[in-house]
């Protein structure tokens, strides 16, 4: 796994943390300490680009939650565990995390747990941080 995180040229406000290989628990601390350095640098508003990213497990969905939760200013999920989605709460997801759109295997996963209603995807970076 490959993980280049920066601020975007247009919008020095939104961090991009761009992940190239598969995210998986061998990984998954990774992509959550990079977007915690983007976060610590004063960024509130993150692209996530997964267009790169040919599989994702269960380890992947916890950093992705986890990275949400930091941008929402919430504890570390790794910390607090796990809860119940609740359609109400996990909206603002939208409001300070963008995806920008998987490859088919890491679409159906999204899919399949039910995460697609709660981020919303972009074909590419410049469109997803327009949408902030």
């Amino acid at each position: 796994m490959n993980i280049n995180t920066y601020k975007h040229n247009e919008n020095p406000t939104v961090g991009v943390l761009d992940l190239d290989g598969e995210l998986d628990a061998s990984n998954y601390t990774d992509a959550i300490e990079a977007a915690k350095q983007l976060f610590q640098a004063g960024t509130r508003k993150l692209v996530i680009d997964l267009s790169k990213v040919p599989f994702m497990s269960s380890a992947g969905l916890m950093a992705i939650h986890t990275i949400t939760l930091l941008f929402r200013g919430e504890a570390d999920a790794r910390e607090s565990g796990f809860r119940a989605i609740d359609p109400a709460r996990d909206q603002i997801a939208q409001a300070n995390v963008k995806i920008i759109q998987p490859q088919p295997q890491v679409d159906r996963v999204f899919d399949t747990v039910g995460l697609k209603r709660f981020f919303q995807f972009y074909a590419d970076v410049d469109a997803a941080v327009k949408s902030f």
